[in-house]
């Protein structure tokens, strides 16, 4: 088995922020970009990118970079059905794939080169992040979890699964302003100020 792939979710239509969220900048980059790059740094491979909203578009911002990008039509439903396609966009050798949100922007190469270590010295399904009391993405799941997320619908980053084997995780500790998230326009003026300090 390989070492984990990144599966980044990037497929909705950013209603709140009235506009396409991956494509606003950030330090000059879209938000995809920066995110997708930052999983092609920490050596996460494959690196599969769901777009479903304005999908030309979305592509373009990463069409240079070494990844697969994979298109969920149903990108207004649960967030459920754009993990399903990442993951069936991976193949047999792939061990594990931790799954990140392109509008968490502080998360790091280094966030994700830890997640992918510690997965390394345990036989835990699962790898979470914490911030505080909040469990959140980047998550890693183990190949043995891959048929629990593919058979389970809703929102969040398979959270029902990760629920289930909460007790059994290996978990990573974060500051809580890493959890910082691009949803509306004061949203990415807050990120803003954040990166630039």
């Amino acid at each position: 088995m390989s070492g984990p792939a990144a599966i980044i979710l990037a497929a909705g239509a950013g209603r709140r922020m009235g506009r396409n969220k991956m494509l606003l900048t950030l330090q000059g980059e879209s938000l995809l970009r920066r995110a997708t790059k930052r999983a092609l740094h920490a050596g996460l491979a494959p690196v599969v990118v769901v777009v479903g909203h304005e999908p030309d578009q979305t592509r373009a911002q990463i069409c240079d970079l070494p990844v697969e990008v994979v298109l969920n039509t149903a990108y207004t439903g649960p967030t459920s059905s754009s993990l399903h396609r990442g993951l069936e966009a991976l193949g047999p050798q792939v061990g594990a794939a931790i799954v990140m949100l392109a509008d968490m922007v502080l998360v790091t190469e280094e966030m994700l080169t830890v997640l992918g270590a510690t997965a390394a010295t345990s036989n835990a399904p699962l790898v979470v992040s914490r911030y505080g009391e909040v469990t959140a993405p980047p998550l890693l799941f183990q190949r043995v979890l891959f048929p629990e997320l593919l058979g389970w619908t809703g929102a969040g980053c398979g959270k029902a699964v990760v629920k289930r084997h909460l007790h059994e995780a290996m978990m990573v500790d974060w500051p809580a302003v890493d959890l910082t998230d691009v949803d509306t326009p004061e949203d990415l003026k807050a990120a803003e100020s954040l990166v630039a300090g």
